[in-house]
């Protein structure tokens, strides 16, 4: 308790103490949440007070200004904190900040005043190929019922063989597939048509649910069917694949949109080019697909060593 007394005055704490004891009670965050918030604010109490060469007051809080909390986020840049350590950092003071202005204590306009640190963009996580194609083998689906052991094997696979999102691949129906097609129109975010190809595998899967399929499939209502009959859901897929990632001793990124970014990997390992996969996924933008180019580098340096004539 010495070293808090030091960085501010008791009230303050007590004030400090009553905004964490709130999040425990009333909005159950996880501990590993409160240590963060706890260890955040412990440390900007710390830069106020060499700030101001005095223990924080409650007054001091009061008066924050934006070039007070832009000062502590580049104190803790210059110790090495990154982008999400002080993106959570800031959530915390404007959480402790909005606590003490429903008391009347605070003024918290100043830290919404502050923009959050740009978050870098995460790589995707694609499966290997040898895990992708376990994924969608209708053999290794866990299933009881054999007709659900092939619905959820048909939906993985245009996932991983057409690079579907997954409402995109529980919005098709069965008019969609009539006459054995080469490709799919797909209705993407945004109201944007684009047009896939429907590789041979990804179509023999939904071929083999359509015929096994216990209830009656035709026109415009949905392809893939719940246990009772009804559209199936996202929720379900997931569930699956969670079951399937401990069969098959996969990680914890292997999820279904994993097997999008698989299917943009491993089109960009074997050579396709960019512009392609990203009418292929339906991003609006290149810059969108372009989180690709650093999944294999190798790969990439490896096709412009033998195709560029400067090379």
């Amino acid at each position: 308790m010495t070293e808090l007394l030091i960085i501010a005055d008791p009230t303050l704490l007590a004030e400090r103490q009553a905004w964490l004891d709130a999040l425990c009670d009333e909005r159950r965050l996880s501990g590993n949440t409160l240590e963060a918030y706890e260890r955040d604010t412990r440390q900007f109490l710390a830069f106020l007070t060499q700030h101001l060469a005095a223990p924080a007051r409650l007054r001091d809080i009061g008066d924050l200004r934006p070039s007070d909390l832009r000062g502590f986020l580049a104190a803790r840049r210059r110790d090495g904190a990154g982008p999400r350590t002080l993106g959570r950092g800031l959530a915390g003071l404007r959480s402790f900040l909005r606590h003490l202005e429903r008391k009347g204590l605070a003024n918290a306009a100043g830290a919404s005043a502050v923009r959050s640190p740009k978050q870098p963009k995460s790589l995707p996580k694609p499966l290997s190929d040898r895990q992708a194609i376990a994924v969608v083998d209708a053999h290794e689906q866990l299933a009881e019922e054999p007709w659900i052991r092939v619905r959820n094997a048909a939906v993985l696979a245009l996932l991983y063989g057409c690079g579907l999102r997954i409402s995109e691949a529980l919005s098709l129906t069965p008019a969609d597939f009539a006459g054995g097609p080469a490709s799919l129109r797909i209705a993407g975010k945004g109201g944007k048509t684009r047009i896939v190809p429907l590789i041979a595998p990804a179509r023999a899967g939904v071929e083999d649910y359509i015929e096994i399929c216990p209830f009656p499939l035709s026109g415009d209502r949905p392809l893939f069917r719940g246990a009772r009959g009804g559209p199936l859901q996202p929720a379900i897929i997931q569930r699956e694949m969670q079951k399937l990632r401990g069969a098959l001793g996969l990680p914890d990124s292997a999820t279904p949109h994993a097997l999008r970014h698989s299917f943009a990997t491993h089109l960009l390992a074997g050579g396709g080019d960019l512009r392609t996969i990203q009418e292929l996924l339906g991003h609006a933008s290149l810059s969108t697909t372009q989180v690709y180019t650093g999944v294999d580098s190798a790969r990439l340096l490896e096709i412009y060593d033998r195709a560029h004539p400067r090379a």
